[in-house]
């Protein structure tokens, strides 16, 4: 061969070889960067990236190809979130995506994932709808939803006996997860005696306090909790406990959360509940991993968002390997009823409607010097076997 034809040849084959060792698998995380809830954005955002590492064993390389994360800011406003879902699919071409924090930007995003007939993990989003009535079949979610959080807790609080009111914020979240706690209580020998919904900014809860107690005051029970579903700042435990509601002889009840907000628990020695993670609970090597590592990184222990998106990034590349493709409906069928290992040990994907069945935990709040928080204490694991989660679509 002559030596220009030789000398093109090599050329050409380390262009070839150039091109398959940049390979790339594009990932979005399509998350409320900044807003009210930039702590929960945070947290996912390096739950996901630890998972990918972990799941990958520190390569971020699945089948061959290298893993690039494009990070887009929704600001938490739904029609952002979806033309930014819209960009990533369409320009940025990525193969799935992840996101979003909340549950009103999820909904908004959820037809983009059909029309572009791609897969969206939504990480943390919670409202039962994101997987029940609005869901479509591109739609996965390693987070908890709304029956989970509400059967757990009904488990947890809910006996003969104990009427109950609710204060919850006015949109879906607040909405889906009474509707599923009111559901979840059926059975357990508790009723749901009041229910209070506020604006989601709200930071006064003198109003709605005085409502809730008013009307427990009239209630024939042997124990009365009011029992805060909340996402995001305000601090209406806090707030109201400061009012005194023993005076109505009403107990207040939540279920768990980052621990910047288990600070207002310290002063409720004993309170139950159940919580989706708290980095002390479960015993797996996976949590005992993320637990090391995000000490080492961060200066402190991991939180409830850092399981959930760590969760996420493994789920991918153990659904990438199993599909052995980055073909959309390939990854649906290696997906559907997928076992994979997380922070809070094993989780399944239901085939019925993509929602990662998985473990929670009721807690009895416990106070320890040197502890600036109330300490969520595992009274019993809740096992996906124990926790009867409906199929809404």
């Amino acid at each position: 061969m002559h030596a220009l034809a030789r000398a093109a040849t090599v050329v050409a084959a380390g262009l070839i070889a150039g091109t398959a060792a940049q390979a790339q698998i594009k990932i979005a995380h399509v998350y409320g960067k900044t807003g009210p809830f930039e702590a929960y954005a945070a947290q996912s955002h390096n739950g996901l990236m630890m998972g990918l590492e972990y799941a990958t064993d520190g390569t971020m390389e699945v089948n061959g190809e290298k893993i690039e994360v494009i990070e887009k800011d929704t600001q938490l406003k739904p029609d952002i979130g979806k033309a930014l879902l819209a960009e990533a699919y369409g320009d940025d071409e990525v193969t799935l995506a992840v996101g979003p924090v909340s549950s009103g930007v999820a909904l908004a995003m959820l037809p983009v994932a059909e029309e572009y007939e791609k897969i969206l993990i939504v990480e943390p989003a919670v409202a039962d709808s994101i997987t029940g009535e609005n869901w479509n079949r591109y739609i996965f979610r390693t987070g908890r939803n709304s029956s989970q959080d509400a059967v757990a807790n009904a488990i947890a609080i809910g006996a003969e006996g104990v009427a109950i009111a609710t204060l919850a914020q006015d949109y879906a979240f607040g909405r889906d997860g009474v509707a599923a706690f009111k559901e979840a209580l059926e059975g357990t020998g508790a009723t749901l005696a009041h229910e209070e919904y506020v604006p989601t900014d709200t930071t006064d809860f003198t109003a709605a306090a005085e409502r809730i107690f008013q009307a427990m005051d009239g209630v024939e029970a042997e124990s009365k909790k009011l029992f805060i579903i909340w996402a995001g700042g305000g601090n209406p435990m806090g707030k109201i406990n400061a009012m005194d509601p023993s005076r109505f002889g009403v107990e207040i009840a939540t279920g768990g959360n980052i621990l910047a907000a288990l600070k207002a628990y310290r002063d409720l020695p004993g309170m139950e509940g159940a919580t989706y993670y708290y980095h002390a609970i479960p015993q797996n090597p996976v949590n005992d991993w993320l637990v090391k590592e995000h000490m080492a990184r961060f200066d402190g222990p991991p939180d409830f968002f850092t399981a959930g998106g760590m969760a996420a990034g493994i789920a991918v590349v153990e659904a990438l390997k199993k599909a052995g493709s980055t073909d959309t409906d390939d990854l649906i069928a290696a997906m559907e009823g997928m076992e994979w290992e997380t922070p809070k040990g094993k989780m399944m994907f239901r085939a019925e409607d993509h929602q990662a069945l998985q473990s929670m935990y009721h807690f009895r709040t416990k106070v320890e010097d040197g502890v600036d928080y109330g300490i969520p204490e595992l009274v019993r694991e809740l096992t996906i076997e124990d926790l009867p989660i409906p199929v809404r679509n």
